[in-house]
């Protein structure tokens, strides 16, 4: 029997295995993958380091996957052998069961084909998808670029869209890191009037070269005051990990203004609900986005130019890419390939 390699975690806070398994059949409904990139994302530790309820181990994480199909099971018929394809976080999106409704995302019905955390993800020469979470790689995009998109990216572009700027608006990014980096190059080729936050004039060139056409270092300027006199930023896309920071720049909303909240971050956001009232203001949080989401954030890269900053690890050294990732030292994002 055909094998492949995996990289497993055997238990909740245990470390990586590279073990050998047979490469898995997919059965109705799904396609097997043949996986040439898998990107390492924080959500990753919800496995690696057991902090998701209910997870069935040995486990492989992964849900930044790019790669091609190999087998198709019964009943797929959007699929062909030889296609490129994305798999990313498939459930807890849409607000369709009772249960996602309450946010209870262990026991959602769609929730049941997360990659990763439900079923083995893309650490692996191989991985089995339901067919109805894969989206299509257009040409032009590489598998290490189209890996990150499926979660960072798709994160970074619907919110945007579904945020309520309009071409010529001013839209602020804050945080320039992992998602910042994709947000920034999002917003400015959407059209929208783009500013980057970030702490420290070192990483202005950078924010300007991702097509920023202001920059406010935190360290030294107050973003609400700076957004205010530009304005005021119609949306303000959170992606830092910080609720100080994130408190910091809620003042820099205009009159409808929306702050979207996308770094998961353990510290609270203060806000006043005069600031809400008075110009109609809106906090909000955004989760990914469906399979059709997906496919949109990867055409929209593909046509626009935009693409993740990767630092890539062969697979064998998954364990020193994901705590390279978690230290907090990777700039962007982390990619591990298989040589497929």
């Amino acid at each position: 029997m055909a094998k492949m390699r995996a990289a497993q975690v055997r238990a909740g806070k245990g470390p990586f295995e590279i073990v050998e398994r047979p490469i898995p059949d997919p059965g109705p409904g799904s396609v097997r993958v043949k996986v040439q990139a898998s990107g390492i994302c924080h959500s990753d530790s919800l496995t690696k380091e057991g902090l998701w309820p209910g997870i069935q181990y040995p486990r492989v994480p992964g849900q930044e996957v790019a790669g091609i199909v190999d087998a198709v099971g019964a009943d797929v018929a959007d699929f062909k052998l030889g296609a490129r394809v994305g798999l990313g976080w498939h459930g807890g999106h849409c607000g369709h069961c009772t249960s996602c409704r309450r946010g209870d995302f262990v026991t959602c019905q769609v929730a049941a084909q997360v990659p990763g955390i439900t079923f083995d993800g893309g650490h692996a020469d191989y991985v089995i998808a339901p067919a109805v979470a894969l989206a299509r790689v257009p040409e032009g995009l590489s598998a290490t670029d189209a890996g990150p998109l499926m979660c960072a990216g798709i994160t970074t572009f619907n919110s945007l869209r579904h945020a309520g700027a309009r071409s010529g608006d001013l839209v602020a990014v804050l945080g320039v890191g992992g998602l910042g980096h994709l947000g920034v190059q999002f917003a400015a080729r959407m059209g929208y009037e783009t500013v980057a936050i970030a702490r420290g004039k070192d990483k202005e060139p950078l924010a300007r070269q991702l097509g920023a056409h202001h920059y406010i270092d935190s360290q030294a300027q107050d973003p609400a005051k700076e957004l205010s006199a530009l304005g005021g930023a119609r949306v303000v896309l959170a992606t830092v990990t910080s609720g100080k920071a994130m408190t910091a720049a809620l003042g820099g909303l205009a009159i409808d203004g929306t702050f979207v909240v996308l770094g998961a971050a353990h510290e609270s956001i203060e806000v006043s609900p005069l600031l809400l009232i008075s110009g109609r203001r809106k906090l909000q949080g955004w989760p990914s986005g469906t399979s059709a989401d997906s496919e949109d954030t990867l055409a929209f890269s593909a046509r626009n130019g935009v693409r993740p900053m990767n630092e890539v690890f062969p697979l064998e050294r998954v364990g020193e890419a994901y705590d390279w990732m978690m230290s907090g030292k990777a700039r962007f994002r982390v990619v591990l390939t298989t040589g497929n």
